[in-house]
């Protein structure tokens, strides 16, 4: 039976957005828009910064799970749900779970940050470790959903967590009104399927730029192939954005509705940590600083354009925040 929720295509649209908007309101944080008179000199352009490091649970993703746990027939819900995550997603299912007082599971990469791994544990979530370069974690979730009945939420290629990440460049255009560009992080590409849907409502003249790291590129070779291309685990301090396809449902809209997919190195992710610290007082993970890095270092044109940038969390531990900014300083 077609979703009801989704157009005639089974795609996730705009009313969908503004549906998760409702379903999150007063729950997730309205997050700040800043802005930094030092960024708009390098770059020639009015830049707003969507800080979603600030977001319940460190990150955007928090947007998605509970708009998609909230979506849940009753029934369905109290059953649980399980997830796949190696961290940032993985935190926003446990707590919305905990919010919503529902079980929940999370296979985790046993390479993930510890603390995003422990911050699950801490919002109550099961936590379930594999090995992300020999084992299929979507394999795995099925053998663990099936005998318990949970429902599981991925990631990314989901109607429901699409709408709910859209919901992002949503309050961002609200806040400050059309954008010549908006500049999102792009993993599995629920970030920017969701805000493309936004933005094409919102700002229709608004050119939607994805950005994600050279060593995991797949998101820029589907694009350019016109098909989803699957590559090898990444290897990356954007742990984020480790992915290695992108999903049906995200490629569909990202084809449709993005202009462009670029890529930046670990070395500018890090120049963009120091940038934020040093000059916003902000703490961002390194998948956090996708598309500023980008947008500062030069490789997106946004001269004497009003540009929208995501900054999509802020969940790394203190002592790898130290290493990284520190590192050739």
């Amino acid at each position: 039976m077609q979703d009801e929720r989704a157009g005639a295509d089974g795609l996730p649209t705009y009313a969908d957005v503004a549906r998760a908007a409702e379903r999150i309101a007063g729950t997730a944080h309205r997050t700040p828009v800043l802005t930094s008179r030092t960024a708009d000199a390098m770059t020639g352009a009015k830049l707003f910064f969507k800080a979603e490091n600030l977001q319940r649970a460190g990150a955007f993703k928090f947007r998605g799970a509970y708009n998609a746990i909230s979506a849940l027939p009753e029934a369905v819900r109290a059953r649980g749900v399980l997830s796949f995550s190696s961290g940032n997603h993985a935190q926003a299912i446990a707590l919305a779970s905990r919010l919503l007082g529902i079980p929940a599971t999370i296979i985790m990469p046993a390479d993930a940050p510890a603390a995003k791994v422990a911050a699950t544990r801490g919002y109550g979530a099961e936590v379930v470790l594999y090995d992300r370069y020999s084992q299929d974690r979507e394999a795995l979730g099925r053998e663990i959903a099936g005998p318990r009945g949970l429902t599981v939420i991925p990631p990314f290629n989901h109607p429901d967590v699409i709408a709910g990440q859209g919901t992002l460049a949503q309050e961002l255009i609200e806040t400050v009104g059309p954008l010549d560009v908006l500049v999102a992080c792009l993993g599995g590409g629920g970030q920017l399927a969701g805000c493309a849907l936004a933005a094409a409502e919102l700002s229709p003249g608004c050119r939607v730029i994805g950005v994600e790291p050279e060593a995991g590129n797949d998101g820029q070779r589907s694009f350019h192939a016109g098909r989803v291309v699957t590559i090898p685990v990444p290897r990356t301090i954007a742990d984020g954005a480790q992915s290695t396809a992108l999903g049906d449902l995200t490629f569909a809209i990202i084809r449709a509705r993005v202009a462009e997919i670029v890529t930046v190195s670990d070395a500018q992710l890090v120049e963009t940590m120091r940038f934020f610290a040093g000059r916003m007082k902000l703490v961002a993970e390194p998948t956090g600083c996708l598309a500023a890095a980008a947008v500062l270092q030069g490789l997106v044109d946004v001269w004497d354009k009003r540009v929208g940038v995501v900054i999509s969390g802020g969940n790394v531990d203190l002592a790898t925040f130290a290493r990284l900014t520190g590192e050739a300083a």
